[in-house]
């Protein structure tokens, strides 16, 4: 075991080497000089294939990025969702749902027991009834985004950005918006 840690944080160093060789030196320069400016938040799953950045193909500082498993929320990222509209001036917030997500399909079958029962109650809440995976997903997005409005309801700095809701599909790479015209507009 100790020898596989070894080999996996050997893995990372050299992953992080070449991170500083090949990624945007200049962006990380001003970042750290000028201090971070998003423009959007992005609360989101912890799932390995979900990678904000990516997915909408922005760079270093552009997204203030929440991730835990099942894009649940709890005082802590309701804190940081705070703190990036109120003091870095993000006035868009979106929760990113994904399909095939595990912490759902978890929710779903009742699978789960330990520190994991925090995140699948929460989610399982959400989705009620709802047996069918992707409106399952699309449930639970839904949930936190009335979550996240509900909070913030009474606190101006953050009532002013727009909450929406989104699905990542992670076959086509593609991301629906749930909440219709508010999406768009």
């Amino acid at each position: 075991m100790r020898k596989m840690n070894k080999a996996l944080i050997q893995r990372l160093t050299e992953g992080n080497r070449r991170y500083c060789l090949n990624s945007d030196r200049e962006g990380r320069e001003q970042t750290a000089l000028h201090g971070q400016k998003p423009w959007a938040i992005v609360v989101a799953c912890s799932d390995s294939r979900v990678i904000p950045e990516e997915i909408f193909d922005v760079s270093l500082g552009e997204l203030f990025v929440i991730r835990v498993a099942g894009n649940v929320l709890d005082n802590h990222q309701l804190g940081s969702i705070e703190y990036a509209a109120a003091h870095l001036g993000c006035g868009l917030v979106i929760v990113l749902g994904h399909t095939r997500c595990g912490a759902v399909d978890a929710a779903l079958h009742g699978e789960s027991d330990g520190f994991i029962r925090y995140i699948t109650d929460e989610i399982a809440a959400a989705i009620g009834e709802e047996r069918d995976p992707l409106r399952a997903c699309e449930k639970n997005v839904l949930h936190a985004t009335a979550h996240i409005r509900r909070e913030f309801a009474e606190h101006p700095e953050v009532g002013e950005a727009r909450i929406i809701g989104a699905v990542y599909d992670v076959f086509s790479g593609e991301v629906r918006y749930l909440d219709g015209e508010e999406a768009n507009s």
